[in-house]
């Protein structure tokens, strides 16, 4: 591989990016805008934050290209400036929702691999390794 001065710059673009998408909440404003202009109020109501923390998490997808933003009057309205990066979303979702049957419980009730089987809290805790590098 070519490690010259742009593939380096190419690969930190695409890591600041990444970045950005490590959290949940950035995670369900993009989805929630898909296709469709929201206010921020929307957006608030949708992902159920305070107004405050949705426009911080907007802030941040703004600074990264991610969406744009619109005012009109009083209100601030948001969508989507790079529609794409909802396909890269759904690739990584379609990667967790194989993982999660994976380890889902059995219809006799016991997990299908017990060393994996965890609740959500513990997954987010970092007690159980979802296999996505930290």
């Amino acid at each position: 591989m070519d490690l010259d001065d742009d593939t380096l710059d190419r690969y930190r673009l695409h890591a600041e990016i990444c970045k950005v998408l490590t959290d949940p909440k950035r995670l369900m404003l993009l989805d929630t805008l898909r296709g469709d202009e929201r206010s921020v109020g929307e957006l608030a109501v949708a992902i159920g934050v305070a107004l405050p923390n949705a426009s911080q998490h907007l802030a941040v997808l703004r600074s990264a290209g991610l969406v744009d933003s619109r005012r009109t009057g009083t209100t601030v309205n948001y969508r989507l400036a790079e529609p794409a990066i909802t396909d890269a979303c759904d690739i990584i979702h379609a990667i967790v929702t194989r993982r999660l049957e994976r380890v889902a419980p059995t219809r006799a009730g016991s997990p299908t691999e017990p060393s994996l089987r965890a609740d959500h809290r513990q997954v987010r805790r970092g007690q159980i390794r979802t296999g996505v590098a930290r």
